[in-house]
């Protein structure tokens, strides 16, 4: 594309120099009229025309040629992970999940979860803090069975996620992001993605439950509000309650949180924290959190470090320990602070 354009340009130009080079002097010799060199400039712009159209049409095939041998070079690529032939079918689940001596490393010799146990009975909040890169979301991936341990086993309801059927097991996952992605649809079409065949009347209700309702109505269309491309006509807690309502329209078993309420105001953390009330309630949920005033009622919080389970308890008995936790917490609450306007 480079060349070629120039180079059309670079011949067009020489064209009309003979041209009107050699037009000129058939001019002076009398053969000629000026009319007619005109006319002969004309025709020559007009024959490189579709030419340089066929050209850019060249060029524009190079180009998708080149993307296709990266499309199906991506397609043709073996996943990553199979299930078994023949995988368990989970009915409905009671949420019951649980660790057992797992191991996990993206890369082999470089271990990102070493020895992790963990019990989350049915209806318990299970937090997990941690700084960044200590094997958080690790954790959740496993759950969902998007990647397969190393070494232990992860179960759902007594099966090895393992074998059990990817699709039955998501079916019954409900997960909030900290960057929601919402499609360029209505509002109303992007809630029900969590349950596609959900009434008006159910997205409705889950809007209501996960305090999304209110800002809805005050779009210009209501739930027939089309969001713009990457949702920039949202604000990022208004895409969370979306998100949100969407995981309540789905009623899953277990819920994973992945830092729901980072990038938001404290007002809409709030709002979102309510709705989270909803949610959470009676369902297995693991929420990861770098705010710990949104954990202080989980079940149990475990804070990871480098692969593994340093602590594991109640928010309370944590503090009480005065250990990695409570240092964590004392220095949050102290930016907070520091944070917070002076009279």
């Amino acid at each position: 594309m480079a060349a070629f354009s120039p180079a059309l340009d670079v011949l067009s130009t020489i064209a009309i120099g003979i041209v009107v080079g050699y037009g000129g002097y058939l001019v002076l010799k009398g053969l000629l009229t000026i009319g007619i060199i005109v006319a002969f400039v004309q025709y020559l712009r007009q024959f490189f025309e579709p030419v340089r159209a066929v050209a850019m049409i060249w060029v524009d095939l190079q180009s998708a040629i080149a993307g296709a041998e990266r499309l199906f070079g991506l397609l043709d690529t073996p996943a990553g992970i199979t299930e078994v032939e023949d995988p368990v079918g989970l009915s409905p689940i009671r949420g019951r999940v649980a660790f057992e001596h797992v191991c996990f490393e993206y890369k082999p010799g470089e271990p990102v979860l070493q020895e992790v146990n963990l019990v989350a009975e049915p209806g318990q909040t299970v937090a997990l803090v941690g700084p960044t890169g200590a094997g958080k979301t690790t954790v959740i991936n496993l759950i969902g069975g998007f990647y397969d341990v190393c070494g232990g086993r992860v179960t759902v309801d007594g099966h090895d996620v393992r074998r059990i059927s990817r699709a039955s097991l998501r079916r019954q996952m409900g997960i909030v992001l900290q960057d929601t992605f919402l499609f360029s649809d209505t509002v109303m079409e992007n809630i029900r993605y969590g349950r596609l065949d959900a009434s008006d009347e159910e997205v409705i209700e889950a809007a209501r439950l996960s305090n999304a309702h209110d800002f809805i109505t005050r779009l210009p269309d209501g739930y027939q509000s089309r969001v713009a491309e990457q949702a920039s006509n949202l604000s990022q807690g208004q895409r969370q309650l979306i998100s949100i309502a969407r995981a309540v329209l789905a009623n899953p078993r277990i819920l994973i949180l992945d830092e729901a309420t980072s990038s938001v105001d404290t007002r809409t953390e709030l709002l979102i924290q309510r709705a989270l009330g909803t949610l959470l309630r009676g369902r297995t949920s693991f929420v990861i959190a770098h705010r710990l005033s949104t954990i202080r009622n989980a079940d149990q919080v475990l804070f990871i470090n480098d692969g593994r389970i340093v602590e594991q308890g109640t928010h309370q008995e944590l503090l009480a320990k005065r250990g990695v936790y409570y240092e964590l917490h004392v220095s949050q609450f102290r930016r907070e602070v520091e944070a917070e306007p002076r009279p």
